[in-house]
């Protein structure tokens, strides 16, 4: 069994409110997207660039980023723990959950890195 030490989190209802609240940021940032370009249907390159280049917009995006970062993290771990377990794997079920979660942790790592520097630096 896992315990709260490797969850990364309190408890279950910390994980149930980082899925819930980010999938609702992530909605509303896809619906000002989306609205966006229904609103403004012949868009030009530098139209979007200043658009996304706004700082609103650059926030709204940076925190979508950490939104999906936060979402992705809780299932993931989730899914690690239902199937990484000692029923399938046996006595390397931990060492396989540990290089599975350092594994998910990279690549959400470099996520939100290349996410701040497409936002910020470029």
């Amino acid at each position: 069994m896992v315990t709260q030490v490797a969850s990364l989190s309190r408890s279950g209802l910390t994980d149930f409110l980082i899925q819930r609240v980010s999938a609702a940021l992530l909605l509303l940032y896809a619906a000002c997207v989306l609205g966006w370009f229904l609103v403004n249907e012949e868009v030009t390159h530098a139209e979007l660039t200043a658009w996304f280049g706004a700082a609103p917009m650059r926030l709204f995006s940076i925190l979508a980023v950490l939104a999906t970062a936060a979402h992705g993290w809780v299932g993931m771990w989730t899914l690690g723990t239902d199937y990484l377990r000692p029923h399938y794997f046996g006595k390397w079920a931990t060492a396989c959950r540990f290089i599975y979660q350092i594994g998910i942790l990279l690549i959400l790592f470099l996520y939100v890195a290349w996410g701040v520097f497409l936002f910020w630096f470029l």
